[in-house]
């Protein structure tokens, strides 16, 4: 029998429908959940879609581009793939089809620590000519050495930088996962962490593991990747990332309202974090429309990260999904640009937001 063809989806908002009949009640809970309430989720969409566009008309547009320079390296256009776990809980290919998907889209990809599939595997796939850089994003681990022994992996694959998520010392409370049942099914895993002794659970002991500012110091003297922070919301925490001299950018992000409830939305956190350092800054959380993309970068933003719908889009069909997925996104992203005025991303600024 010959496979059913992937469901039509025009935008990402029914690609989330779609996705939602393609995976177990427990994959649906553990990707699409919130934390308690789900307050922060619901408002980091609609704080996007508050803002509002001030265009201006009878504008060049011969010569309209939509790529960045950022962090010394050409991107195609200002959207990546943020850090998902365990993808292959939503389709066999896992983060292999994403890379191949980032790779065949020019689009940047942020590969988990907690990947099902190697970042060696993935390296391979982001080697393609015009595809975006690939970064490896860490949780900070029982040991130092443990810590270290997956920098100097990512460092052996190639990966070009590193992102340290700072925002979740512990896990949130969400209650779709407790509801439905938190257990991956047989051969998925974290197998960057398949050599490391399982994690202490009591929460005495994770927050005594918590990394500090002393553990940033020390992540960036031991690697020679440049090294980015993911989870500040607070200007003064950005503040203080600058002035170690040791955080080459920081991602705005509450990791997806997954963390900690009633948590301000990346939206109105942005042009705070922004205002407050000079480093360059992203932003991550209820993306979803090409004018999302930006007003992220006329709130300063040098670029988004997409999570959910990366899976949803892998859960529907696989590495074409995302790449339907980021080739919507950024023809969305395209035409705002042009209605805005505005021939490359450069242009943008907050004069576009009324």
């Amino acid at each position: 029998m010959s496979a059913s063809p992937a469901p039509a989806w025009v935008n990402l908002h029914e690609l989330a429908e779609h996705a939602r009949t393609r995976l177990t009640p427990a994959a649906w809970a553990y990707f699409s959940g919130a934390a308690a309430d789900g307050h922060t989720l619901a408002a980091n969409r609609a704080d996007w879609d508050a803002l509002r566009l001030w265009p201006r008309v009878l504008r060049p547009l011969t010569d309209s581009d939509t790529a960045i320079e950022l962090a010394g390296q050409r991107w195609a256009h200002p959207i990546g793939l943020a850090p998902v776990a365990f993808q292959r809980w939503a389709h066999p290919d896992g983060e292999m089809g994403s890379a191949l998907a980032a790779a065949a889209q020019g689009a940047g990809l942020v590969l988990s620590s907690q990947s099902s599939v190697a970042v060696e595997h993935v390296a391979r796939a982001m080697c393609e000519p015009g595809a975006g850089p690939l970064w490896f994003q860490l949780y900070w681990q029982r040991e130092r050495a443990h810590t270290l022994a997956l920098v100097q992996r990512a460092e052996a694959a190639g990966c070009q930088a590193l992102v340290l998520t700072v925002d979740a010392p512990v896990q949130g409370v969400r209650d779709a996962e407790r509801r439905a049942g938190f257990q991956r099914p047989p051969g998925v895993s974290a197998v960057h962490l398949a050599d490391f002794p399982s994690p202490q659970a009591d929460l005495p002991t994770l927050l005594a593991q918590a990394p500090t500012w002393d553990e940033v110091t020390w992540l960036a003297a031991h690697t020679r990747l440049p090294l980015w922070l993911k989870g500040v919301l607070h200007p003064d925490d950005a503040r203080q990332a600058a002035a170690t001299g040791a955080v080459a950018g920081l991602i705005v992000s509450n990791h997806g309202g997954r963390v900690l409830d009633t948590t301000v939305s990346t939206a109105w956190a942005l042009p705070r974090v922004v205002d407050a350092t000079a480093l360059p800054v992203l932003v991550d959380g209820g993306i979803r429309r090409g004018t999302d993309v930006v007003k992220a970068l006329a709130l300063g933003a040098r670029a988004v990260l997409v999570g959910r719908p990366q899976v949803e889009a892998l859960a529907v069909n696989g590495a074409l999904g995302v790449a339907q997925m980021l080739r919507l996104l950024r023809d969305e992203f395209a035409a705002a640009l042009a209605l805005c005025g505005c021939r490359h991303p450069a242009e943008v600024s907050r004069a576009l937001l009324a």
